[in-house]
């Protein structure tokens, strides 16, 4: 019988050691870089959702990529498209975007409901992400993602347009 506290012992003793020496890494995490700006835009996507098949297009543009997916899960295909850009590009892409009239546009009842198809922007800058469905209903803002978008399709597949 002591011989099998002891083992037990030793058990607990080793699980307690293994986890403490998990537990002292050193090593931390990089933090990702701060922007100096709060009000400068580090990222858009613009997704369409929906549809009877259940299609759809998303597109990511960072500073320095740009990301395109697109399928239907009623015949599960799925594609993806990736890119490289440099800043003017990511320049010109944004120019059309006004920060200031972010927090004024306006999103529209989602048209997923009866088979159509949602169209979502969303864009973030360090100091907030801004989400609009729909937000074509909003003529008044609207241009300046139409204008994003028709920018966006001069560097896109013919596939992903």
């Amino acid at each position: 019988m002591p011989t099998t506290k002891n083992i037990h012992l030793k058990i607990l003793f080793s699980i307690l050691l293994l986890s403490a020496s998990f537990s002292c890494d050193t090593k931390k995490t990089p933090q990702p870089a701060v922007s100096k700006n709060p009000n400068e835009i580090t990222f858009i996507s613009v997704s369409h959702i929906g549809g009877t098949l259940g299609e759809y297009k998303i597109i990511k543009v960072t500073k320095d990529s740009v990301f395109a997916e697109k399928g239907a899960t009623a015949n599960t295909t799925h594609q993806e498209w990736a890119s490289s850009i440099n800043s003017d590009i990511w320049k010109f892409l944004i120019s059309s975007i006004n920060v200031k009239d972010l927090d004024h546009i306006k999103s529209s009842p989602s048209q997923q409901s009866v088979d159509g198809i949602d169209e979502t922007f969303q864009i973030r800058t360090p100091k907030k992400a801004h989400i609009y469905v729909n937000s074509f209903a909003d003529p008044t803002h609207y241009k300046q993602f139409q204008q994003f978008k028709e920018r966006l399709d001069n560097i896109l597949p013919k596939e992903y347009k």
